[in-house]
């Protein structure tokens, strides 16, 4: 169905589609033997440009808390963020189109068995400082002391440098961790799942956030979003169901 020009004109107030890609996120985005981001939210970015019939602009940063911050500032036209209430204030987000597991890791001599038993009290545990996880668990967490790392990729060598008792964040970044450094292992498990959603600045109308919110379903539901994440070798995570 072709877009009104008021969408149109609401998703690329400069001319062209400005995409804000978190490279934090090794599941969504990661640099190419080229130099240039890749990854399945790459995809989308260019799918939605091609139906809008406008140029794409990659605006890349190193953390999810940056890459928030410039479509909540409207320095970006969308973004691809995990659903959190806090972001919500200046973010529409869309349905998820992936959910990503999240996980604990730990030293291999660590004495904690379980998801359970990390929530206590002399428990520190790192994460990517504004990262789903961040935001997740400074809610949840009574006990135990949140540290946070520059980014999510810093995680494991920060928990590393700090002799930290507990390291929080996506799986797969935790397991090539594990693999990279010896005397580490995950707990069993997830302590939660991480909806990935597309959003715009809230600014942008109901009109432009439903039109977002149908592309993302249409791109689930045709299969484009599983091809991607095949594509990119991406494992352990899975494609949102249909809202």
């Amino acid at each position: 169905m072709p877009l009104p020009d008021s969408v149109r004109a609401a998703f690329t107030p400069s001319g062209r589609l400005r995409a804000s890609i978190n490279l934090g996120n090794p599941i969504l985005a990661n640099t190419g033997p080229d130099g240039q981001p890749v990854g399945v939210s790459i995809d989308l970015a260019r799918g939605l440009a091609e139906r809008l019939g406008a140029e794409l602009e990659l605006v890349v940063f190193d953390t999810a808390g940056k890459s928030v911050d410039a479509v909540s500032a409207e320095q970006a036209d969308v973004g691809f963020f995990a659903i959190d209430p806090l972001r919500g204030a200046g973010i529409a987000f869309t349905a998820p189109y992936v959910l990503i597991e999240g996980s604990y890791l730990v030293a291999a001599d660590s004495p904690l068995q379980a998801n359970e038993e990390v929530d206590r009290p002399g428990q520190r545990v790192a994460v990517g400082k504004g990262s789903a996880y961040d935001l997740y668990l400074t809610r949840e967490l009574k006990a135990a002391q949140i540290v946070r790392a520059p980014s999510s990729p810093a995680v494991v060598d920060t928990f590393r440098a700090q002799g930290l008792e507990v390291a929080a964040g996506v799986r797969q970044q935790l397991e090539a961790d594990a693999r990279r450094l010896p005397g580490l292992r995950l707990l069993p498990g997830r302590f939660m799942v991480i909806q990935q959603a597309m959003g715009l600045p809230k600014g942008r109308g109901a009109e432009a956030a439903a039109a977002l919110a149908r592309y993302v379903e249409e791109q689930k539901a045709s299969g484009f979003v599983a091809a991607a994440l095949a594509r990119h070798g991406i494992q352990g995570a899975s494609v949102a169901p249909a809202a």
